[in-house]
Formats: C-alpha cells, sequence, structure tokens
C-alpha cells in the first residue's frame, strides 16, 4: 500500500463569474449645474462581475488539502488573471501545484446572472480553454511522481482533445494506484450521450465511482441507485457511491449496499457540496490506509466511516455561500 503518498486529484479549474445587480450611475448635476451630456445621460450602467474560483476537480483538491489530506492537483493553469486567482486559492488552501502545467490557452468562465428568486442562468466560455488542452507528454511528466490515489471526473474526461488522454493516463495509473472517477455530468456543455457512451470505459477503469442522483437520471434514466451500482459492477467498478442530496448516500461494494444519512442542515446552496463530499469520503479511506491499488481489503465499516465523513464535509459546505470547504479545525472545534 501506497497510503503515505498524496492523492492526485485531475481537472478543470472554472472561473465562476455572478453578475451583480446594475445600480444607477451617481449623478454629477444639481441645483444650477449643467445637466449631463446626453451621451453621460444616456450610458448604462456599468456590468460588474463578481468572480470567484470555482470547478469540480479544483473544489475537491482544496477540500482534500483543507482536511490535511497531501494533495497534488494536475491541471493546466492558464496565464492569464483567472489563472492567477486559481493558483493564488489552490496554494492557499495547501495544494500542491508542483506538477501543474502552465498554460497559454484562456482560462474556462461561467457567468451566473441571477433572478430574483435565486435561481442562475448560465453562458459558459469554455472553448479552447486551457483546461481541455492536455497531450499524453503533459499528463506523462505530470503524473510522473508516486500517488495513492488518482481522482479525476467532470469536464476534464469529455472536453476534447484532452478527454482521451486523461482516459488513457487513467489506464496506466491503475497500474500503481486507486483510481477514483465522478463524471460530473454538465448538459448544458456536453450531451449526456457523450457520458453514456464512456461510461463502460470508465467503469473498467475505475475503483470508485462517485455520482449523484441528478448524474444518475442523465446515464441511467429511470434506474434506482441500488440497481444502477450492481449495472456498474458488473461493468468493473468495485466501490459506487451515490449521493442523495437531502437523503443522504448510498454505496455498493461489491453489491453490498450501505446507507449514511444526511445530517440536519440549514441549506444556503449546494455549490460545491458533490465535490467536498467526495473530498471527505477520500480523505477517511486515505487516513485508513484503503487507498494505493485495488480495493480487495477495503471494508464495508471503513466505507460507512468515508461516507460518515463525506456528509459531515458536505453539509459545512451546503451551510455557507458558494464552494468554500472546511478546514479540519472547524470540524474538530479546534481554534
Amino acid at each position: 500500500m501506497t497510503a503515505d503518498h498524496p492523492v492526485a486529484v485531475l481537472g478543470e479549474c472554472v472561473a465562476d463569474a455572478f453578475v451583480a445587480p446594475r445600480t444607477d450611475p451617481p449623478s454629477s448635476s444639481h441645483a444650477g449645474s449643467p445637466a449631463p451630456s446626453s451621451s453621460s445621460a444616456g450610458s448604462p450602467a456599468p456590468l460588474t462581475l463578481d468572480v470567484h474560483p470555482g470547478g469540480g476537480p479544483a473544489n475537491t483538491a482544496v477540500a482534500l488539502a483543507r482536511l490535511g489530506t497531501p494533495t497534488r492537483f494536475l491541471a493546466r493553469l492558464s496565464h492569464d488573471v483567472f489563472g492567477r486567482l486559481f493558483s493564488d486559492h489552490l496554494a492557499g488552501s495547501g495544494v500542491d501545484l508542483s506538477h501543474a502545467v502552465h498554460a497559454a490557452e484562456p482560462s474556462t468562465l461561467a457567468v451566473a446572472d441571477l433572478a430574483d428568486d435565486g435561481s442562475a442562468d448560465y453562458s459558459f466560455h469554455a472553448q479552447q480553454a486551457a483546461d481541455w488542452q492536455w497531450t499524453d507528454e503533459e499528463l506523462a511528466r505530470a503524473a510522473d511522481s508516486p500517488t495513492s490515489c488518482l481522482h479525476t471526473g467532470s469536464l476534464a474526461l469529455v472536453q476534447q482533445p484532452g478527454g482521451a488522454a486523461v482516459e488513457r493516463l487513467l489506464a496506466r495509473a491503475r497500474q500503481r494506484a486507486t483510481v477514483s472517477l465522478d463524471p460530473n455530468v454538465r448538459p448544458l456543455l456536453v450531451d449526456p450521450a457523450v457520458y453514456r457512451e464512456a461510461l463502460p470505459r470508465w467503469c473498467a477503469l475505475a475503483d470508485i465511482l462517485r455520482l449523484s442522483d441528478d448524474d444518475l437520471s442523465h446515464l441511467r434514466p429511470g434506474a434506482t441507485p441500488r440497481d444502477a451500482a450492481d449495472a456498474f459492477h458488473a461493468e468493473g467498478t468495485e466501490l459506487v457511491v451515490v449521493t442523495l442530496g437531502g437523503d443522504g448516500v448510498m454505496a455498493s461494494l461489491r453489491g453490498e449496499k450501505i446507507h449514511v444519512a444526511a445530517p440536519p442542515t440549514r441549506v444556503v446552496d449546494t455549490v460545491g457540496a458533490g465535490d467536498s463530499f467526495m473530498a471527505g469520503f477520500l480523505h477517511s479511506l486515505h487516513a485508513a490506509g484503503a487507498l494505493g491499488g485495488r480495493l480487495d481489503a477495503l471494508t464495508g465499516e471503513q466505507v460507512r466511516d468515508a461516507l460518515t465523513w463525506g456528509v459531515r464535509v458536505a453539509a459545512a459546505v451546503v451551510a455557507v455561500r458558494g464552494a468554500n470547504p472546511p478546514w479540519a479545525a472547524d470540524l474538530t472545534g479546534e481554534r
């Protein structure tokens, strides 16, 4: 086993930009002053964006590192202003960026316009972004150091040309590390049929497969989590985890079903909940020495402990605004 080795997370960073409410520009006119010119009077209020570092894999890396698990992030970080935002956020959380690629392409940007009821209308700016341009040579260099687990998923697995190279890396990495995969289906960017076509290949490569109930509705419409888990086992995955929102989480270890309830939580928003759950889950398995290869020795009790850690971390995230994972001290009460 290689439990002392770090967990490597591979995938994208996304700049999550929220449109701030517009306010009328202050008027410089007053009694006795000339009225503003027609050009200034007719100028719209400037559009202001409130930008936060995000992206599913990046969120998982941050949460893992904050929990105290040695974490290495394999990413293509742009030279632009958003790339610098990501680097500062990740490094400030204790993530090892020594194997990241410094990329010339732009960062991925997601702009959310929030309605009065809190719903969001998203527009994505992801074409030709740095995150999707992985080459086999870059990945060979990025993943050349020992790791106990390689966790990946989300858009990095399906956006081309890099997705195919990432999939080839998984085939090589599983010879020496546990492989964990979270599809994190994004139907606004990629047709779910692309995920469905690739899923049997992913199951053959992955030791751990994590999906949300929303992911499951896209990947196996109409299937129950239990039935879907059995199908994924048949395709090669030893451990299937399905997060169920407020209903907690179900795992299936080689067919043994385990359910853990979600702790009572006042939900502010669910941004980053699944990513942070996965961090808590992998953190527990890493601490138990269960990572480093196939999961032959993994027990149901270890899975239950990991699920409990996962829902605990996710609960802390949904209780605050945005993807802001807790530090270990936040969960232990230490200061």
